[in-house]
């Protein structure tokens, strides 16, 4: 299989097999919810946009993870930067000192990427070469890790609680070759009992993360709420959006992917690739994405039609930076702080785009316990260390099937941007945190585990039945 093409093999297939003669209803039943409303095309070339996001994922690969410039070409981004258009590049250049990439297309356009201190790499706008923000560092306030014991410090022990031939099974299943693994974390009870990692990779490199973000978006929101800056089911207070323009849109549908607003993803199943470059991906590569989601028009009512679009996301992170700023605390820093801090996270970086808005519908870059820290938060109930960071009953609600989605007879989607079923041939319930090319943690209440597993987007293919097959030997292993 030609792994570049997977993201849009992926929409296409998913569009063609959602419009058969079986899920014709699905597609009905859209159409007769659908406001009058109008589609606004992209701007710009697609190439630029491709390349805009080849920019970045190169930047990222080579000056966030540590990889090399050409397994970094070769093997990461597929998603904001699909492969089969890497082509059009024509010059590559990256410049170790000002942590910088430079692409060339055919026809002498250039787009360009560089870090920013924490906010990671950014990329630049087509108008402007450097960004409109001012970069900072955050760093956070936790002790050694090296001294400190698991979850708040990276010290642990492996032999301790679990049979060493059982662990390494269930770690050579999870590294299947194929599947490109760069990080694998199982916890039981809170405790790691299985890792493993990818050449040059360790437990606290920082991984292309994809739609995991989402879900640490949902969790930031979360916390706001706790702190009491919002409410779940209250009208969502975007300062573009009229009662008449955008009437009855709660921040709870928009964490449940029901907003109704009105953008093109390659999984829709009404996607039509003819028609350009898809919205969905706009928000990686467009100037200001805040601003793009927040002036979309509505296509069906909120709470009725349930689509994957990254516009949800996106609104809210626009929605966290408007209470944070509000209070008048950094904006940046505010992850680190009332997050990052409270888990032992040290190392998990949020890009955002040129304007600093957080990108983190999937431009985020974390270890596998990183991964695995967020994930047994929500086996905690939201809990961590004695102090509430989620509100009661906020995991209930992303471990909920989102009534639109049920509606539309796909029971697969929770709240807070939480995966119910991703296809693990399992014989229990899970939520998961999901991500394009290979990225996921999974969550098991009933048995107390949370496993994370991040790997090279060329190995999406792989990752999920070998994790399955590790999840399988490790619900095994803790149920004897």
């Amino acid at each position: 299989m030609n792994f570049s093409k997977l993201f849009v093999i992926v929409g296409v297939l998913c569009a063609w097999c959602m419009a058969s003669a079986a899920d014709e209803t699905l597609l009905a039943r859209a159409k007769t919810h659908e406001l009058p409303t109008v589609w606004e095309p992209i701007p710009e070339d697609e190439i630029l946009h491709h390349t805009a996001g080849f920019a970045k994922t190169l930047c990222s690969g080579v000056f966030i993870t540590g990889l090399s410039e050409e397994d970094a070409a070769a093997n990461i981004g597929g998603f904001s930067a699909p492969f089969e258009h890497r082509h059009r590049v024509v010059k590559r250049d990256v410049d170790q000192v000002r942590k910088r990439v430079s692409l060339t297309l055919d026809t002498g356009q250039v787009r360009t990427a560089q870090m920013y201190e924490s906010q990671g790499c950014v990329t630049h706008p087509l108008d402007h070469d450097g960004v409109h923000f001012t970069p900072s560092t955050v760093k956070p306030r936790l002790p050694d890790p090296e001294t400190t014991n698991w979850p708040m410090g990276e010290r642990i022990d492996h032999g301790a609680l679990l049979d060493p031939d059982v662990r390494q099974n269930i770690e050579h299943a999870a590294a299947d070759p194929a599947g490109r693994l760069l990080g694998f974390v199982a916890t039981h009870r809170g405790q790691i009992v299985a890792e493993t990692y990818g050449p040059g990779i360790s437990h606290d490199t920082p991984l292309e993360s994809w739609s995991m973000g989402k879900s640490l978006t949902g969790t930031l929101m979360a916390v706001l709420i706790q702190q009491g800056a919002y409410e779940l089911w209250q009208d969502a207070p975007i300062p573009e959006w009229t009662p008449e323009t955008h009437p009855d849109i709660r921040i709870g549908d928009i964490m449940r992917m029901s907003s109704g607003i009105r953008i093109r993803a390659p999984q829709d199943p009404e996607f039509d690739p003819s028609l350009g470059y898809p919205d969905h991906l706009y928000f990686y590569t467009g100037p200001n994405a805040f601003e793009w989601a927040a002036t979309r028009p509505r296509e069906w009512p909120a709470n009725t039609i349930g689509r994957y679009r990254n516009s949800d996301p996106v609104l809210t992170n626009y929605l966290i930076r408007l209470a944070v700023e509000a209070r008048g605390e950094n904006y940046h820093a505010f992850p680190q702080r009332n997050l990052f801090d409270k888990l032992g996270i040290r190392n998990l970086v949020m890009e955002t785009d040129a304007h600093g808005n957080f990108l983190t519908q999937g431009y985020e870059f974390g270890s596998a316990r990183d991964w695995a820290r967020i994930g047994n938060l929500y086996l905690r109930d939201g809990v961590w260390n004695g102090e509430r960071l989620l509100p009661e009953g906020y995991v209930d609600y992303t471990f909920t099937p989102a009534p639109a989605w049920v509606a539309d007879g796909r029971p697969v989607y929770g709240g807070g941007f939480l995966w119910l079923d991703l296809g693990l041939d399992l014989d229990v319930e899970y939520g998961a945190f999901a991500g394009a090319g290979g990225q996921f943690t999974v969550i098991i209440p009933s048995h107390d585990l949370v496993v994370a597993r991040l790997g090279k987007y060329t190995g999406a293919e792989a990752a999920l039945p070998s994790l399955g097959r590790a999840i399988k030997l490790l619900i095994e292993a803790v149920e004897k």
